[in-house]
């Protein structure tokens, strides 16, 4: 069967190239008609572990309490102080257009919101109206006062100084959002625990799609009202230094950067790929030929993800740039034995040349590209949404490289008239023997040289950490930075993080009838019949409000001893709980209030109160109450993993609560949750990326010990990156833990490529010297011709102004670096030393086939 393939691929390629390219055209054809169905995304998915079981709590929270998006803008005034009259008619101009924003149901200034101090109020005189800034009258220094001081206000509406203040625009909560996922995730959780009924998988399938539609929607909008606040906020910078904030901002800027990662890449990487081409082969036709394949390869696969609706995030923007990379590695490994033969041979025909090259090379072409699509498919375990499609894409893409290449170069080879001149010319060679005299006269300093870089990588890898702060994403001349920072540090912390504390089992809730003499006994209504006090609504308001335990002075003083211990913790901006209001109320009463009173006041409590300092934090329905607080993500000493095990703890050890009766969710979580996970991810991908490198090698030379030498190098590149980032400090992260895998992955072509032309040379003569001279000058100049490429093209990245796509960049590059030195001295070395071939091994079929052409050129 496999030499019917091979008959049927030469017959097809080599005798009928115009039938073939004009076959890869009408793929090029099909595929970009559907470039214009492309999209991309950005949702916060991207920051979450697809199976993680937090997730649905998060959203089942934001769907209880209501608690939508928002959009912050951040408010300073440039022409005198924050609460001048000018200012604030600014300031109200601004918040009524923000409030005309398709989708945003309200905004909350320093105008509107209720003043209890200004002056100081009574609980009774609560009920008979509010003030706010906007009432007239008001006195406006204990207005700005009260938002220093006040509970309620303190560090969540004006910043210390006075000057700094936010406008909360409050979105529209997507409901039917939060329910189409849920019901999603639901079934896939099923479908991976124990599978699904026919009906249920087709309802997977509709509901999965449904999402994706409406979530498209979704973004679109969100996307549209980004853009009109900003054109609202534009028209007023003139008068104050305003910032934009909020998950929607950072999404939709994301998308910006992604699109602008895309154009960068693209347009940087193939003008480096002309002229790297210029520079080696300095012939048009084979910079035409290799640039024709890479921009084929990345045409159809941009066009086959726009098909299939499969959409690009901040982790694969860098697939394009990839992609073509790695396709250009693999037209110059052709090229250069291509360009090999015609100098060895200048009476071949065309055909002989390219029958030749594609013989030799196709063995270690394959291995090279399924061991890239090892560390690639490696990303899956990672659990993390975009970077499993990221390896998965990339997976996908290296094939269809690999298979373009072999059909394109070959065919267009074919249709071009031979040319010999200038092949002779290139003399690099000299360049990559250089590695092979130092190998051989320097051993003992190679050796030392790669035991001191595995050392120090053993000692960095052991620091390194996984703890990073999210604004450290981002260029600090973004405007996600510089809002972040504001917000961060004037305005009570950024990254939100809620407290859901469910009623302890052995309390019961106040008022109950065995406790109240007045109330029906447990057999019926007779003294309720006879009571005259009874009433439908026993404390004169308009309704009875259900009485909750956390509404009791038992379930409030846990609140408040959580809530205060909360606020002692150096990287906890706001806080804000039911403790909020029993502090104010507690203060207007002139003390403490007991369970009665509480009872009426949650009962009398005016709408404006009820909806700022209740509602938010209190299910009555599942007798619950919420913490919210946001974490100051600008805090060097920022540990999530350790606040959110310190707040555990207090809550077992100090409070004696339950370990079912709190739960910890919000933003904070997930993403500690994501970070968590990647220690453990890192060392799955780089196993399965090791075990399959080391399977493939087995297969490929037939040697445990050759599979050992050729694996050397490329864990030594590995620890070095690796390594090298627990030293600097540079944390693990969604992009750089792909590095590792990929570095090996891609790095271990060059042991491959190198293997296999020694072990081809070595059985010419058998001498493992003037072999390695031999290796270093032929498949040693196609090596450091891609490894340029690889590192230059990946270098490029360090354009984008997303900094891990930086990061990644500019690691992956030295990591490519350290793994061709080794390919140029500690593999060949290792080689000298082990000797692990025979002298009286014989030829590879490649050779022979080679020698057999060279006698007749009719041989096919």
């Amino acid at each position: 069967m496999l030499s019917a393939l091979k008959n049927c691929y030469e017959n097809l390629v080599i005798r009928r190239p115009k039938t073939v390219l004009l076959a890869v055209l009408i793929l090029v054809v099909a595929a970009a008609l559907g470039l214009p169905r492309f999209k991309l995304d950005a949702s916060a998915d991207a920051l979450t572990l697809e199976t993680d079981q937090a997730l649905d709590y998060f959203r089942e929270i934001s769907k209880r309490y209501a608690s939508g998006d928002f959009l912050v803008v951040t408010y300073r005034y440039r022409n005198g102080d924050l609460f001048d009259a000018d200012s604030l008619t600014t300031l109200r101009r601004l918040r009524d257009e923000l409030a005309q924003v398709d989708g945003v149901t309200g905004v909350q200034t320093i105008l509107d919101v209720p003043l209890l101090y200004s002056p100081k109020m009574s609980i009774s005189e609560i009920s008979d109206g509010l003030r706010t800034l906007s009432t007239p009258g008001t006195d406006k220094d204990l207005a700005r006062q009260e938002f220093l001081s006040s509970p309620i206000y303190r560090d969540l509406i004006l910043s210390p100084d006075g000057q700094t203040t936010a406008l909360l625009a409050s979105l529209a909560l997507d409901e039917r959002g939060i329910e189409l996922v849920r019901e999603r995730d639901a079934l896939r959780r099923k479908r991976n625990a124990e599978g699904l009924t026919e009906a249920e998988a087709a309802r997977l399938d509709e509901v999965s799609e449904i999402y994706l539609k409406h979530r498209t929607e979704q973004e679109q909008r969100s996307r549209a009202r980004v853009e009109e606040v900003r054109g609202i906020i534009d028209r007023y910078k003139g008068e104050a230094e305003l910032f934009l904030g909020g998950v929607s901002m950072i999404s939709a800027d994301m998308i910006a950067f992604i699109k602008s990662d895309l154009v960068v890449f693209g347009v940087g990487i193939l003008l480096f790929i002309i002229a790297t081409l210029l520079i080696i082969f300095r012939q048009a036709r084979w910079v035409l030929i290799p640039l024709a394949t890479c921009v084929t390869t990345a045409v159809i696969m941009l066009g086959l993800l726009s098909w299939l609706d499969w959409r690009l995030t901040v982790i694969s923007a860098n697939f394009v740039a990839l992609l073509l990379i790695i396709t250009l590695a693999i037209t110059i490994h052709l090229a250069v034995r291509y360009r090999e033969y015609i100098a060895q041979h200048p009476e071949w025909d065309r055909e002989h040349l390219a029958l030749a090259t594609v013989r030799f090379m196709a063995k270690p072409c394959l291995y090279t590209a399924l061991t890239t699509i090892v560390a690639f498919v490696s990303l899956v375990v990672s659990g993390i949404r975009p970077v499993i499609d990221f390896g998965w894409m990339m997976t996908i893409g290296v094939t269809l490289a690999l298979v373009l290449s072999f059909l394109m170069i070959p065919a267009l080879l074919m249709i071009l008239p031979k040319r010999t001149g200038g092949v002779s010319e290139d003399n690099s060679h000299a360049f990559t023997l250089r590695f092979a005299r130092f190998t051989e006269r320097y051993r003992g300093l190679v050796l030392g040289v790669a035991l001191v870089a595995a050392i120090a990588g053993a000692v960095g890898i052991s620091q390194l950490k996984v703890e990073n702060r999210f604004i450290d994403y981002f260029d600090d001349s973004t405007e996600i930075y510089q809002g972040m920072l504001v917000i961060d540090r004037r305005l009570g912390g950024t990254i939100t993080l809620d407290i859901i504390l469910d009623k302890p089992a052995e309390e019961t809730p106040a008022f109950e009838g065995e406790e109240d003499p007045f109330a029906a006994d447990a057999g019926g209504d007779a003294y309720a019949e006879d009571d005259p006090f009874a009433s439908d609504d026993p404390f004169g308001g308009e309704g009875e409000a259900e009485q909750s335990y956390w509404f009791t002075v038992a379930g409030l003083a846990k609140i408040e001893q959580l809530h205060d211990f909360l606020e002692r913790q150096p990287e906890i901006g706001k806080v804000q709980s039911l403790a909020t209001l029993y502090k104010v109320a507690r203060d207007l009463n002139g003390g403490p209030l007991n369970d009665f009173e509480l009872a009426v006041a949650q009962n009398s409590l005016p709408q404006e109160i009820n909806d700022v300092l209740v509602a938010p934090y209190l299910s009555v329905e599942h007798d619950q109450a919420r913490i919210t607080l946001r974490v100051m993500e600008t805090d060097p000493d920022l540990r999530r993993d350790e606040l959110i095990q310190r707040v555990y703890n207090y809550a077992y050890t100090e409070m004696g609560m339950a370990e079912e009766d709190i739960h910890l969710t919000g933003l904070l979580v997930l993403y500690n949750n994501m970070l968590q996970s990647l220690f453990k991810s890192q060392i799955l991908t780089l196993g399965a990326v090791f075990v399959g490198i080391l399977l493939m090698f087995l297969v490929l030379f037939r040697s445990l010990w050759l599979a050992l030498i050729a694996l050397v190098p490329n864990l030594l590149a590995a620890s070095i990156v690796l390594g090298g980032m627990g030293l600097v400090g540079i944390p693990l992260d969604m992009m750089t833990i792909t590095i590792a895998a990929i570095t090996v992955g891609i790095g271990v072509d060059h042991a491959i490529h190198y293997l296999y032309r020694f072990r081809d040379e070595f059985a010419k003569d058998g001498d493992y010297l003037a072999t390695m001279h031999r290796s270093h000058a032929t498949i040693g100049r196609a090596m450091f011709y891609t490894a340029i490429t690889i590192i230059a093209g990946f270098s490029i990245l360090a354009l984008s102004k997303f900094v891990p796509s930086i990061y990644f960049g500019l690691l992956t590059a030295l990591a490519m670096s350290a793994a061709l030195l080794g390919s140029l001295t500690l593999l060949p070395l290792l080689l000298l030393l082990f000797k692990p071939l025979r002298s009286a091994e014989k030829p590879e079929e490649s050779s022979e086939t080679e020698e057999s052409l060279a006698v007749d050129p009719a041989a096919r």
